[in-house]
């Protein structure tokens, strides 16, 4: 009875491990909650060309635009916890959407599984050159001088577009009007257009625009100047000391995915945002890779809920 056991035990060991070194034997998708060519989809499209290259599949880039992300984090709460859906997510769908959407469909902490910190980035508050500001205070004494004149988009209500311009209204005290967007490509042709005043951009997709003269930055958000525009003052840096609104992207699966796919995924995820390549190319996009532990995102997580649940009680945003 003992060799029987013991030789099953075996077995199920064997089998196990055979199914992990076999996994994935189809092609993946990568599902990110904004239109095509804004930051996560950028970050995403990188990513998936080198996880492509490296485990032997192909991965997908699935586009599940609207509500701030959080239709494709519905998505992936729902999906098959096989492994073969995961999810490159934002703050928004996972810190803000819990203090915002009353009945929201997903729990972001039950039905949504930590993989990794994906990137960390800060935005820049960029305008039209239409607007009569140059500067971050010149912008601030405008808003004033016209309340409720004065407009900003964003790539989604609760996105960190959005959480960045509310607390900005909020530190400065100035009423300006949120234009959301199905993601930053929409708000940033609209901008261009001089139809919104003012945007806070993904780096990356700024810098173009700024170079050429049809964009100008005025701030950007994190508490360190960014190396991607070195010379743009930080909102900090200008009159609102402890200002920061960072961005940041993670990858998640589906809540109930076994641990061991779930170390899979993390394992080359790791892997691939490590990857000199990899790095060089988010670098250029302004995005810094920040890999990690499924349990160290988790308590990030954490923390950024109840940081911005509190601006969204203050601000009392409302879900589209």
């Amino acid at each position: 009875m003992k060799r029987t056991i013991a030789f099953l035990f075996a077995a199920l060991a064997a089998s196990s491990l055979d199914a992990q070194q076999s996994f994935p034997t189809h092609p993946v998708t990568l599902t990110v909650g904004f239109a095509p060519g804004g930051g996560t989809d950028t970050a995403a499209r990188i990513v998936a060309k080198k996880l492509t290259e490296n485990i032997g599949q192909s991965v997908v880039v699935e586009n599940r635009a609207g509500a701030g992300g959080n239709i494709a984090a519905q998505h992936i709460a729902t999906a098959p916890p096989d492994g073969y859906t995961i999810h490159l997510t934002s703050v928004g769908p996972m810190t803000v959407a819990p203090a915002m959407v009353k009945n929201l469909p997903y729990d972001p902490k039950k039905d949504i599984a930590p993989i990794t910190m994906g990137m960390v980035f800060p935005n820049v508050f960029v305008v039209h050159p239409g607007v009569p500001a140059k500067t971050l205070p010149e912008f601030v004494a405008l808003a004033k001088a016209r309340p409720g004149q004065l407009n900003y988009g964003s790539s989604g209500i609760g996105g960190a577009g959005h959480l960045s311009g509310e607390l900005l209204k909020q530190r400065a005290g100035i009423d300006i009007t949120h234009v959301p967007y199905k993601g930053g490509g929409p708000a940033m042709t609209d901008l261009l257009g001089g139809r919104i005043a003012m945007y806070p951009s993904v780096p990356s997709t700024a810098q173009p625009h700024i170079d050429a003269g049809k964009l100008i930055a005025i701030a950007t958000t994190g508490a360190k100047r960014t190396a991607l525009m070195p010379s743009v003052p930080t909102v900090a840096e200008q009159g609102y000391p402890g200002f920061e609104a960072i961005n940041w992207y993670a990858f998640v699966a589906p809540g109930k995915t076994p641990k061991e796919i779930i170390d899979y995924w993390n394992r080359e995820l790791v892997k691939a945002l490590n990857d000199p390549s990899v790095k060089s190319e988010l670098a250029k996009h302004g995005l810094e890779p920040q890999p990690g532990t499924p349990q160290e995102l988790s308590r990030y997580i954490d923390t950024e809920t109840e940081k911005w649940g509190k601006v969204v009680r203050a601000a009392d945003i409302k879900p589209e």
